[in-house]
């Protein structure tokens, strides 16, 4: 029987996210309060720790973007996982904040190296399949909801080192699948002429200033939840995972699903449907009486985003003219820059305005990405409809 390379290749990669997303997800949530709890930071120090690893996760990625179009795309995104191994191994033995800012760069780096090679990957089956990118986002969210079941569950039992020990085993795991795969058939970088780095953030610069846009209300909308979690129910972490958990599992069951509606309806219709679904539930929050109801909102949430995201990388994707580790970078690198917009704006928001003012504000932001993003679809002239080359 012959074996689909290709095929295989991706079925490899999608096994790699899935091991990879969950630490990267599980370790995001719960180095706040390590960080304060087993080595002494202040709140501040805290904010300095993310700052480090978001902002090298920054600065590596369009480098990743050129690495993954003139290398092999497997070999860049297994070191990103083994760096980001390294990262989780740090956090397991730091005992002093110097330790831990280390680890958190080498994190930073790590994961754009990893992510922005498994999106090229990924999209190099764009072609033939469409619901290339659904499948990613659902091996992703799969990672990240059972990294959080089953961590939260033992780190009870094992404490905080063990669960970054852990984290550190599965991202080599990640590792060795993306180093088992096959190799790509043609040579990578066949659009390489078209330009640099430059060139192609030009020629996509409707769709990141429309992702910035979305990811900063995606991220300020997250962290009011979290902020309101804690401070407004008095829950702690494990309390407070659960409440996110469905809305997670619901993307990972339905983002292949959802992109039926997109080959049906088209990409336009479908990012201005997920856009209202996410505003409502920002609105929501401001009235939800308990927990329980703010967890089936975040289905609501979750159930948009799924819908959101695949489309934004295959559009990037489609448009990145052969360069797709450059454009994949960038895109990335907007992500970043808008979460960071975003959870300042969320922060000030708790801060300084009621309750329902906040979330009234987060319902705006999303509002606006549903105007510009569907615009900028038709700005880079890839089809509203997916289409499967013969």
């Amino acid at each position: 029987m012959t074996v689909d390379r290709g095929l295989e290749r991706e079925r490899r990669t999608l096994t790699a996210a899935t091991l990879a997303n969950g630490p990267t997800e599980l370790i995001d949530f719960v180095l706040p309060l390590w960080a304060g709890a087993a080595i002494g930071l202040s709140a501040t120090e805290v904010g300095l720790l993310m700052a480090v690893e978001m902002a090298l996760s920054v600065v590596v990625r369009p480098l990743a973007g050129v690495l993954a179009d003139r290398w092999d795309r497997r070999h860049t995104a297994a070191i990103g996982a083994l760096l980001y191994a390294v990262s989780a191994a740090g956090y397991a033995v730091a005992q002093s904040a110097p330790l831990a800012y280390g680890a958190a760069a080498v994190g930073g780096a790590g994961g754009a190296l990893l992510w922005v090679a498994v999106r090229a990957i990924v999209s190099e089956r764009l072609a033939e399949d469409t619901a290339v990118f659904p499948r990613l986002l659902s091996a992703q969210e799969t990672g990240s909801w059972v990294a959080f079941v089953v961590g939260l569950t033992l780190v009870g039992s094992f404490g905080y080192a063990g669960l970054f020990w852990a984290c550190a085993a599965a991202c080599v795991a990640a590792a060795g699948f993306l180093l088992a795969a096959p190799r790509r058939s043609e040579r990578v970088g066949g659009g390489a002429a078209a330009g640099g780095l430059g060139a192609v953030g030009r020629r996509l610069r409707p769709m990141l200033f429309a992702v910035v846009m979305t990811m900063a209300a995606e991220a300020a909308v997250g962290l009011l939840l979290l902020l309101h979690l804690q401070r407004g129910f008095g829950l702690e972490l494990r309390e407070v995972a659960y409440v996110f958990l469905p809305g997670a599992i619901a993307m990972s069951a339905a983002a292949e699903y959802l992109h039926r509606y997109v080959l049906r309806f088209g990409r336009r219709v479908v990012l201005t449907g997920a856009s209202l679904a996410s505003a409502a539930f920002a609105v929501g929050l401001a009235w939800a009486p308990n927990p329980y109801v703010i967890a089936g909102l975040w289905v609501l949430s979750g159930l948009a985003w799924a819908a959101v995201m695949p489309v934004q990388q295959a559009v990037i994707a489609e448009a990145a003219d052969g360069q797709v580790g450059r454009a994949m970078g960038v895109y990335e690198a907007a992500c970043l820059v808008g979460a960071l917009i975003g959870s300042v704006a969320a922060g000030v928001l708790y801060d300084g305005a009621r309750w329902w003012v906040a979330c009234a504000v987060a319902a705006a932001m999303i509002l606006a990405g549903a105007v510009v993003v569907p615009r900028t679809v038709r700005r880079l002239g890839v089809p509203d409809v997916p289409v499967v080359k013969a």
